[in-house]
């Protein structure tokens, strides 16, 4: 009896890395390399940065320096788009006419056909590309740098959050993330700010009480729901910008 414990347990610890590799899966790069060429050359505003992450391919980043920054923000968007896609697209430019520089990165992406479940996948990847972003901010000598993520990015920025709750940032910006909570938030430093619609997907809103109570522990961090919007706070893109500004102001405080 001892001996076929013994022998399940070596086979269980032997099947381990392999259901371990099985969960990871590497971003679509072929698809990332489409977007890249599709919006590079109609930038108008930031430039094209190439950064590196271990594991992964180089990645795209658009770089918007802001003149006497405030700080910089790096910017997480959603579901299977790229960085200058919606309301990033539109968060990236107007928070850099704003006071604050920002690197909106591509996050890793499945095929398009790809559902919202198998997503998990990434997230690995999707943590080196937020230590990279981290990298690349700080050797452009920026102190103060915050975390601003949507709808998908969001679930990416909470498994980073809650894999590095040291990593040192002043703050992280969640707008729409369809979890009932946050990674466990017990060690983080910096405070959170929950951000989401009236009118947000219905997995979004059924975690917003439970998301609150935890904020609630967290000194500085709060919930914040804009009205009359929905999930990509359609028409409401310069009322978020003004509310982003003000909590960031007051985290400085």
């Amino acid at each position: 009896m001892r001996s076929l414990r013994w022998r399940a347990m070596c086979a269980a610890a032997l099947c381990a890395p392999l259901v371990a590799a099985a969960q990871q899966q590497p971003s679509d790069y072929a698809r990332e390399k489409r977007w890249a060429d599709e919006i590079v050359p109609q930038l108008v505003s930031g430039d094209p940065v190439w950064l590196e992450a271990p594991r992964t391919e180089k990645f795209l980043g658009i770089y918007t320096e802001a003149k006497n920054a405030k700080g910089a923000i790096i910017l997480a968007h959603g579901l299977g788009v790229h960085p200058d896609y919606g309301l990033i697209g539109e968060l990236r430019t107007r928070l850099a006419d704003g006071g604050y520089t920002t690197l909106s990165i591509q996050m890793p992406i499945l095929s398009a056909e790809a559902p919202p479940a198998r997503y998990p996948v990434l997230f690995w990847e999707a943590d080196a590309r937020f230590a990279a972003a981290m990298t690349y901010l700080k050797r452009k000598r920026y102190e103060r740098v915050v975390l601003l993520s949507h709808s998908m990015g969001s679930r990416m920025a909470n498994h980073y959050v809650g894999a590095h709750p040291l990593v040192p940032l002043a703050g992280w910006i969640s707008l729409s993330i369809s979890s009932v909570e946050f990674a466990p938030v017990k060690r983080v430093k910096f405070p959170i700010f929950d951000i989401y619609a009236e009118n947000d997907f219905d997995a979004v809103l059924r975690g917003a009480q439970q998301r609150a109570a935890a904020l609630k522990r967290m000194r500085g961090s709060s919930q914040t729901m804009v009205f009359a919007t929905d999930h990509f706070f359609a028409k409401k893109e310069k009322e978020l910008v003004s509310l982003i500004g003000l909590l960031l102001e007051g985290e400085k405080k």
